[in-house]
This record gives C-alpha cells, structure tokens and sequence, in this order.
C-alpha cells in the first residue's frame, strides 16, 4: 500500500509542479552561493593585494567587508527560501496532502478541480 501512494504522489500535477519549482528554485540559489563564495576565495588565491588595500586611516581592510559580505548574503538567500518555502512550497505540498487523504475524490486525487 505504501508503494501505492508513492507511486500516487509521485504522479500527482501538483506533486510534479512542487518538485519542478522547488529543485529549480533550490539549484538557483545554490549556483548563486557557489558564485559568491567562490568569487571570495578566488580573490583570496589571485587577488590578494585587492583585498589587503586598507579602508581609510584605520586597520580595515577589503577583505573583511568582502568576507563579511558573503556571510550576509549566505543568510539572505536562506531567509530567501525559507519565505519563499513556507509561501509557495507549503501551499503545494498541502495541496498534495489533502488530495492523497482517503476521503478525497478520485478526481481531487489526479489534480482535477470539481
């Protein structure tokens, strides 16, 4: 019976839809990071003068608000999906849930509306 159902989610338009939006979605933010994170440690391995030019008079260099930069956009893009998720991604997956409970109709069960 378990096979069943997952087999009945797995098929399930809205279940489909979920899956496409949330690995597209997932995969941008991921290049996006990959992007930042490695742009910092390429500057860090080629750049390294750029990144050691003092901000003013001070001991402050580049590097530090670059790096912390990139932590800053790590917890942006996660605020980013979490808003995101609990939007769009929850509304689907209840969706789904709903549909797959015993009592729905065999139509609600294959993502025709009544």
């Amino acid at each position: 019976m378990e096979d069943d159902l997952a087999a009945r989610i797995a098929a399930h338009p809205q279940y489909l839809k979920l899956k496409h939006r949330r690995d597209r979605f997932g995969w941008t933010l991921a290049l996006l990071m990959l992007i930042v994170y490695y742009g910092f440690v390429l500057l860090v391995a080629f750049d390294k003068d750029f990144l050691a030019r003092r901000i003013g008079d001070g001991v402050m260099t580049l590097g530090m608000p670059i790096g912390f930069g990139v932590i800053v956009f790590t917890i942006a893009i996660t605020a980013y999906y979490v808003r995101r998720a609990n939007a769009e991604f929850d509304v689907l997956s209840e969706t789904v849930i709903k549909a797959m409970q015993p009592g729905a109709s065999k139509g609600a069960q294959k993502g025709v509306k009544k």
